[in-house]
């Protein structure tokens, strides 16, 4: 029988910050290939659990890990393990997105040949007419297949997406889902904090849901429908469960 690697994990991972605690004990895992998904209200602790992977915050106590590497002893390296796509992606409005894509990747050290960019930007679902045009004139929907480019051009082990899906038409937003179902599907380990429950349930794996800091209820994507989701959710929210 084979073993999946885990890939992400948090292990009783404690974060507080002015001492008010953000992350209280939480134990997480992501293996390869598969898609998490991080629900909960602003302040559950999904952007700092995420900033902690980053090595962005340091734990209070416990500790979080990239393929049994810790960012505080080897940020470097783990970086280099890690994909990572905000909210919004930070690009150069005065480049075109093949610049764009080229630019990052060399500033993480890759150098990417002019004809896998394109095919890099291609396989995102970033139209070739669009490659050369600058990226003043994209859609966010279009910055974010720039980003997913940049992120998988890396070849990453991991990759963290923070509100990805927040803006973007339904049609985008499913493009982009499916998207991501492909980067799982190479190997990847994905880990990513929503509100979106509706793209939760698209996308995702496995399904957790945050509050105040503590992951109170997770369970696989495909055992719970939507309006069970939303129930479930809601009452967590209200303080009812």
């Amino acid at each position: 029988m084979t073993s999946i690697t885990t890939l992400l994990e948090a292990r009783n991972l404690v974060v507080n910050y002015k001492n008010h605690r953000v992350i209280d004990g939480l134990d997480l895992s992501v293996p390869a290939g598969c898609v998490y998904a991080l629900l909960g209200g602003n302040g559950a602790g999904k952007t700092t659990t995420i900033s902690t992977f980053l090595g962005f915050n340091k734990p209070t106590g416990g500790n979080v890990y990239i393929e049994d590497e810790s960012p505080g002893e080897n940020p470097a390296g783990v970086r280099a393990k890690l994909a990572y796509l905000p909210e919004n992606v930070a690009l150069y409005d005065y480049m075109s997105g093949l610049e764009n894509l080229t630019f990052f990747c060399a500033l993480a050290g890759t150098r990417i040949p002019r004809e896998q960019a394109h095919d890099q930007l291609l396989r995102t679902g970033l139209q070739a007419d669009a490659h050369n045009r600058r990226v003043s004139t994209y859609s966010k929907g279009m910055r974010q297949k720039v980003g997913l480019a940049i992120a998988s051009a890396k070849q990453a082990k991991a990759m963290l997406l923070d509100e990805p899906t927040s803006g973007l038409d339904p049609g985008a937003a499913n493009d982009f889902a499916q998207r991501i179902r492909v980067a799982a599907g190479s190997g990847l380990a994905v880990l990513m904090a929503t509100h979106d429950l509706f793209n939760a349930k698209q996308v995702a794996d496995r399904i957790g849901i945050m509050k105040a800091g503590r992951l109170v209820e997770e369970f696989d994507a495909h055992t719970v429908a939507h309006d069970e989701l939303e129930h479930k959710y809601l009452a967590h929210a209200r303080g009812l469960q």
